[in-house]
């Protein structure tokens, strides 16, 4: 048998998006300052990443714009400020954004493709929410967009309805059919199942697969490559891991990874020292005690963002027996 080195050479047709913005934002409502948002676009930019998340179209009704930052809502007007000179043909790199179902008003948030700096909506969903997915994946495709379907909390739902979700994504227009961990919950030997029977139900539509996976039990980048060795050809990752909670796949890990020459890790190392790092003195992530807790546990992580801004978030044995007595 010849032995063959796989891991000094690259897959050219991997596509990497950064979720920095729209995960992260999670965290502090986003309410990120603009300065930070075009330094993560400017790294991307730099850095020869292919896609950029910058936030959510979600609506203004069901999330008061006092209450969260502009990106929670991505106007049109905001971004044609922030990406004056965004031209997707000259950078390289495209601006996408995530439309929950049951969450955003997308008949009236989402203009066409050519009046919006916008380049891809991924819709996010329930297993429950499918046929409301189908609808937006199709109403996006519509009005020019790539589209992308990102099946949520994967790890608690059945096989059937597994089966039953990628079978109504099957015959849609959209691009990418995402494995996302919500919970930080998934092992090796489960991303492999998740992909072989992602890849089966789509196979012969032209749709890739994607991975989005959370750190709580810190495999998200271990995760992320299981799946890039399987064939997945669309990754996500955020700058130093920031997200909800556990927080993501680490794009500097990520990028070094890849091998692919086009990426430059020098703007995300730069991106690090003078973006992300700061944040740490006024938001919190990482894989910190609770949230292995509630990823062991295949819960979703909100229970321990909760515990961890109380007065006794250093209590981990006191978390540990409340979720426990949930379970």
């Amino acid at each position: 048998m010849v032995e063959t080195a796989p891991w000094i050479t690259y897959r050219p047709e991997l596509k990497v998006l950064d979720c920095t913005i729209r995960d992260g934002g999670l965290i502090n409502n986003h309410q990120f300052s603009e300065e930070l948002v075009r330094a993560v676009y400017d790294a991307c930019v730099a850095a020869g990443v292919d896609y950029m998340e910058v936030g959510y179209k979600n609506s203004p009704r069901l999330h008061p714009r006092e209450q969260f930052g502009p990106w929670r809502f991505c106007d049109e007007d905001l971004l044609n400020r922030i990406f004056a000179d965004h031209d997707a043909d000259r950078t390289g790199l495209k601006l996408a954004v995530m439309a929950d179902a049951g969450k955003s008003d997308w008949r009236e948030q989402i203009v066409p493709r050519n009046e919006s700096k916008l380049d891809m909506v991924r819709v996010a969903f329930y297993a429950h929410q499918v046929s409301e997915a189908v609808e937006m994946i199709e109403h996006c495709h519509g009005l020019g967009y790539e589209t992308s379907a990102n099946l949520m909390a994967v790890t608690n739902i059945e096989d059937v309805e597994i089966d039953t979700v990628l079978q109504a994504i099957k015959p849609t227009p959209a691009q990418v059919m995402v494995i996302v961990d919500s919970f930080g919950h998934l092992y090796r030997e489960q991303v492999d199942r998740l992909y072989k029977k992602y890849a089966e139900a789509m196979a012969g539509t032209g749709k890739e697969i994607g991975m989005h996976a959370h750190n709580n039990i810190q495999l998200a980048f271990a995760n992320t490559i299981e799946a890039i060795i399987l064939g997945a050809n669309r990754v996500d990752a955020t700058m130093g891991g920031l997200g909800r909670g556990a927080g993501n796949c680490h794009m500097e890990l990520l990028l070094g990874f890849l091998r692919n020459p086009k990426f430059r890790l020098r703007p995300i190392i730069g991106l690090l020292q003078h973006h992300i790092e700061p944040l740490k003195t006024t938001v919190e992530w990482g894989p910190l005690v609770p949230y292995n807790i509630t990823g062991q546990m295949n819960l979703h992580p909100r229970a321990a963002m909760q515990f961890r801004a109380s007065s006794e978030k250093d209590d981990f044995v006191k978390f540990y027996d409340q979720v426990a007595a949930d379970v």
